[in-house]
């Protein structure tokens, strides 16, 4: 079971550690606000109204034992600063930061950040895709080059087998699974033919991607 320490208890936080704590993770939230803390308390393994930016407290909770550390603090430049540095000065195995933007994001790598997100630019960025591309039913950026989306299979592929259509030799791109309705087929071999009704997951880069919508 992996275990994780969520800070700060803002929508971000809240969310994603009760996610965590759905998916059967060991889940330790914290945040100065004794309000927040006792709203998520029975949506986690523990909830702790603590000052993330003391290291000593955060050495006193066990943070160095969870395989994942996600600070969920951004507003707070400062605070986000710190805790990410006490976090890995206690030798945490993995840290996630969540920042407010470009110049933030790099301080946080500086700083030793494993990963560090900017949601409402990458929701932003999901939903441009999203709505330039309708047949595009879910985007995710893997890399700055790589995505992998979902979308519905496009009419020329209608009836072709998986090796018929050579996707991989002709376009660059993989299609990892196909879903139809509440069934999913993970790695279709060559043999599989391509529906109407079928919605592909495919990984890629994002040039060979718009190529295929061309297609």
């Amino acid at each position: 079971m992996k275990s994780f320490v969520v800070i700060g208890l803002g929508r971000f936080g809240t969310r994603i550690a009760r996610k965590l704590f759905s998916m059967d993770c060991e889940v330790l939230a914290i945040d100065l606000d004794n309000e927040k803390v006792q709203q998520i308390a029975d949506n986690v393994t523990q909830a702790v109204m603590a000052d993330a930016s003391d290291k000593d407290v955060l050495r006193a909770l066990g943070v160095r034992n969870c395989d994942c550390a996600i600070v969920c603090i951004a507003s707070n430049l400062s605070a986000s600063i710190i805790i990410t540095m006490n976090l890995k000065e206690l030798d945490v195995p993995f840290i996630c930061a969540k920042a407010q933007g470009t110049m933030h994001q790099r301080i946080l790598e500086k700083l030793g950040a494993d990963s560090v997100v900017i949601p409402e630019r990458e929701m932003a960025d999901r939903l441009a895709k999203k709505l330039v591309e309708p047949n595009i039913l879910d985007v995710i950026e893997i890399s700055e080059n790589y995505s992998l989306v979902e979308e519905q299979a496009p009419a020329a592929w209608y009836n072709k087998s998986i090796k018929e259509l050579s996707v991989r030799a002709r376009l660059g791109i993989n299609i990892i699974a196909v879903k139809n309705g509440s069934d999913i087929n993970i790695a279709p071999g060559g043999d599989y033919i391509v529906r109407e009704s079928d919605v592909l997951v495919i990984i890629g880069r994002d040039d060979a991607l718009a190529k295929l919508r061309k297609n």
